[in-house]
């Protein structure tokens, strides 16, 4: 039977890969539009200013109307670019609320063919390369890679075809976190039990180390039957990308397994 961790990440898999009938700006842009107002309002979270978790429900509106990997289409990136670059709309946001909006902007790139980014398993176990050992380091598998110059950068299309041919199963979208965010769901359980403190601080270093100079860091979610063991597993998988966006660090992490 499906445990209820895993019933949650299928669920969440469901809800962000499932096409709302092949729609199209026509609606993401009047859905988006109808959340800033929510937003803005007195008594949402952050008043009449737009705090971070109310411009990522917004801009969710662009990646579940089309049914595919990548999100957002031409005609919707046409669309956020001029908000972008609207001094008042930038203004009513707060800063980290801003820069998700950006790191959304840059990696949602309406480019529906990936690059060629080919990642490798690492040499050193996550332990090794965690400086500690445990449910964390077990659960994590980790691979790398680069794009060859001039061949493209990471965006919402590349990292989602390579996970999915380096790893097995077909991820969720990818979307930009912070580093507070990222050791939040490190500091989660694994698929063996609570990651240590240790753990958690030396993947952060590794992971950070990727992408300390331009803060691109990815989350996104997994499920899939006989990936690693039998039945059921999901979890989740962090991408670390560099400021050229050219190399990337991915590491997978197992949360639930039936």
């Amino acid at each position: 039977m499906m445990s209820q961790s895993m019933k949650s990440i299928v669920g969440g898999l469901v809800l962000l890969t499932a096409p709302a009938a092949f729609a199209t700006s026509a609606t993401s842009i009047p859905a988006f539009e109808a959340s800033i107002t929510a937003a803005r309002t007195a008594t949402s979270p952050g008043g009449a200013t737009i705090v971070r978790s109310e411009i990522r429900t917004a801009l969710n509106a662009f990646l579940n109307d089309t049914g595919g990997p990548t999100g957002v289409d031409t005609a919707e990136r046409a669309y956020l670019a001029t908000r972008l670059s609207d001094t008042p709309f930038q203004q009513s946001l707060t800063g980290t609320a801003a820069k998700y909006f950006a790191d959304f902007y840059e990696v949602n790139d309406a480019t529906f063919v990936s690059a060629p980014l080919y990642l490798n398993p690492v040499a050193n176990t996550a332990a090794s390369l965690y400086g500690a050992t445990g449910p964390l380091a077990l659960a994590s598998e980790i691979q790398e890679g680069y794009i060859a110059n001039g061949q493209g950068v990471a965006n919402q299309a590349t990292l989602g075809e390579t996970f999915s041919y380096a790893y097995g199963p077909q991820s969720s979208i990818f979307e930009p976190i912070t580093v507070k965010e990222l050791i939040a769901m490190l500091s989660g359980n694994a698929v063996s039990g609570t990651p240590s403190v240790d753990e958690v601080e030396g993947a952060t270093a590794f992971i950070t180390a990727i992408s300390r100079n331009s803060n691109r860091l990815y989350r996104s979610y997994w499920s899939c039957r006989g990936c690693g063991a039998p039945g059921w597993t999901g979890g989740y998988v962090i991408a670390a990308v560099s400021t050229d966006r050219r190399f990337v660090r991915m590491v997978s992490v197992m949360t639930a397994s039936d």
